[in-house]
């Protein structure tokens, strides 16, 4: 067998509550991959039938058709926690936008976004990172800080000095590749790092990394 077979396309599900928003959503998929990109699939189905399918682990979610808004990323994030979620939604609303990261979403764009931006935001996503204006992911931060037990403890798990420059990167809201380019290290090392931090700290994702960070809960003295 060859050694240098194609990867199998990550599968993308999407959900759009109307078929002009859905064929939108196709789309981005229609231009193939550059280099270094992820080869990406279009999945498509009820919301029940995307949650079920185990292969499908990132979802592009519209919610500029959705009544329900919130509720809908809620349900999802309930019924599949580790899903990572794309959200489209409506410009102008800072709220909506902290609201649905901290209901999940990974990414979020508003309808001046094109293809070509949809796609890049999935591909940041795919690796592990945030798509978000980086001032709301300060408020975002600067809110979930101010409801933090002040009486948590200050002490922390031992952190190696590249680890440290992992984190304050992260911190910034820097990409792995961004983070990679920084420390001239390759991308899957950023992302070894950052696997590392968050099994040392039990965070569940950078948001909660970086929470724990700024509070103090999680760097020693």
């Amino acid at each position: 067998m060859s050694t240098n077979e194609t990867p199998a396309p990550i599968r993308i599900g999407l959900i759009a509550g109307e078929p002009l928003r859905m064929e939108g959503l196709n789309s981005v998929f229609e231009r193939k991959p550059e280099p270094g990109q992820f080869a990406l699939m279009p999945v498509t189905g009820t919301l029940d039938q995307l949650l079920a399918d185990p292969t499908i682990e990132f979802l592009v979610v519209d919610l500029n058709s959705s009544a329900g808004r919130l509720e809908a990323l809620k349900e999802i994030s309930r019924a599949r926690p580790t899903i990572r979620l794309v959200v489209i939604g409506p410009e102008g609303n800072d709220q909506l936008v902290m609201d649905a990261i901290i209901a999940g979403a990974r990414a979020f764009l508003d309808l001046t976004a094109g293809p070509r931006v949809v796609r890049e935001a999935i591909e940041v996503v795919v690796s592990g990172s945030i798509w978000a204006p980086r001032r709301l992911l300060s408020m975002l931060i600067d809110r979930l800080l101010s409801k933090q037990d002040v009486g948590m403890s200050k002490s922390g798990p031992y952190l190696t000095v590249r680890e440290r420059q992992v984190l304050d990167l992260i911190l910034e809201a820097r990409s792995n590749k961004e983070i990679a380019q920084e420390l001239g290290i390759e991308e899957r090392t950023v992302k070894a790092h950052v696997g590392k931090l968050m099994r040392k700290t039990g965070a569940e994702n950078r948001i909660e990394l970086s929470l724990r960070a700024l509070n103090g809960s999680l760097l020693p003295k």
